[in-house]
């Protein structure tokens, strides 16, 4: 049954971003929309005096996960997906990279009717968060433990986790779960955005590629760490 389930939630995970990126603008490629879109969520997440334990906290993580949109839908069977870029804050030295390209897709069955679109930001808190993200496949809460980020003027609480999520939609805070969420490398994405073959590990880890297109997400989230 994992296996058909993973299926399922892959070809899930294509219908929801061919949603996602239908009604952008075709003048620049989608890696180099997706970027300005997750840097956009980013500028929103700092902005909103609802987010005070995200902007406070953002300088811990060792990674952060941004999803622009993340499209809910389904009458009985549905699912949640959408595309995600991934920055990573190098160990050594404290410099943000990035950023590399990830699908995301839930499958789930029960009553459930209608359409919504979040964004969501993940905060990536330990080592095995990270490590689960650079493999070319896995399963949030299975694999990498994910809790639900406080929201909230006065949210004040000392989470444990491998993911810390946070989402917005429409001013109802909470958002998609992405527990059980199936979170996969897009390789063809990255491939297309930086001119070569190239893994998520080459990307933020060995740090043997960058784009100019992606300076200000990398420039705005080196901001955001660093805020106190």
């Amino acid at each position: 049954m994992k296996p058909i389930f993973r299926s399922t939630c892959v070809a899930i995970a294509a219908a929801f971003v061919a949603l996602a990126v239908a009604p952008m603008a075709s003048a620049q490629s989608e890696q180099q929309q997706l970027i300005n879109a997750a840097d956009a969520s980013l500028s929103n997440f700092m902005r909103d005096p609802e987010m005070g334990w995200f902007q406070q906290n953002v300088g811990r993580a060792k990674g952060v996960l941004i999803a622009p949109q993340l499209v809910k839908a389904g009458f009985i069977f549905g699912g949640s997906g959408g595309r995600a870029v991934l920055l990573a804050k190098d160990s050594k030295s404290g410099q943000w990279v990035g950023p590399a390209f990830y699908a995301l897709a839930t499958a789930s069955v029960g009553f459930q009717a209608g359409v919504s679109v979040s964004e969501s930001i993940t905060l990536v808190m330990t080592d095995r968060g990270m490590d689960s993200l650079l493999s070319p496949s896995f399963k949030i809460g299975g694999d990498a433990s994910i809790a639900a980020g406080p929201v909230g003027a006065g949210a004040k609480s000392d989470i444990v986790a491998d993911l810390i999520a946070f989402s917005r939609a429409k001013g109802i805070y909470g958002g998609i779960n992405l527990d059980g969420t199936f979170v996969n490398t897009s390789d063809d994405w990255n491939e297309s955005y930086y001119g070569m073959r190239v893994s998520s590990t080459d990307i933020l880890i060995r740090m043997s590629v960058r784009a100019a297109g992606a300076d200000k997400l990398v420039a705005d989230i080196t901001k955001a760490a660093g805020r106190k």
